[in-house]
């Protein structure tokens, strides 16, 4: 019996492994149009040709960012919106990051407590001050209650569960309301 149940958890940290290793990488963004076509003015060898090009190219750009057609975002754009988006689920978009599991992925966030208060479960419900709402999942108790200002971290646990601390009291086990 524990040489069969050995068998098996060998065989499942190989199928892992093969598994992790065969992966597919995680396809490039796709570039608008109007983007594209910037960076093939690039290749243009006449000077005057090459700058009617950028020209063109960087109006139709600005049209399109205009229109609201096209968006520009920068690395810390980008995290702060993985930021405000922790807890929810939703699914992995190319537009943060291509989906794959990189080092940028937000794993806690800490912020303080707006307005907290116990629902009809006896379950705490806290608002913090980035908007967030999270509510205890667990029949866990603290001893002090919650106040205005109080510093909340919440951290991305295991199996797709969060734990949030408040104060210095223990970990809760919680999940976001929208």
């Amino acid at each position: 019996m524990v040489r069969t149940i050995g068998a098996l958890a060998v065989g499942a940290a190989l199928l892992a492994a093969a598994s992790a290793g065969t992966a597919k990488k995680p396809q490039p963004v796709e570039r608008p149009e109007s983007f594209e076509a910037l960076i093939k003015c690039r290749g243009i060898a006449d000077d005057r040709a090459r700058l009617q090009c950028f020209d063109a190219a960087t109006a139709a750009l600005q049209q399109a960012s205009d229109r609201h057609e096209l968006v520009v975002v920068d690395k810390k754009q980008m995290r702060e919106t993985r930021r405000t988006l922790f807890g929810l689920e939703i699914p992995r978009l190319k537009i943060f990051g291509g989906g794959d599991d990189d080092a940028e992925e937000v794993r806690s966030i800490e912020s303080t407590v707006v307005n907290a208060y116990t629902n009809e479960n006896g379950q705490w419900v806290v608002r913090l001050e980035d908007g967030s709402t999270w509510v205890q999942t667990d029949h866990n108790t603290i001893a002090i209650t919650p106040r205005k200002g109080t510093k909340v971290k919440v951290v991305k646990a295991a199996l797709g569960s969060y734990m949030m601390r408040i104060g210095n009291e223990p970990g809760l086990r919680a999940r976001r309301q929208l």
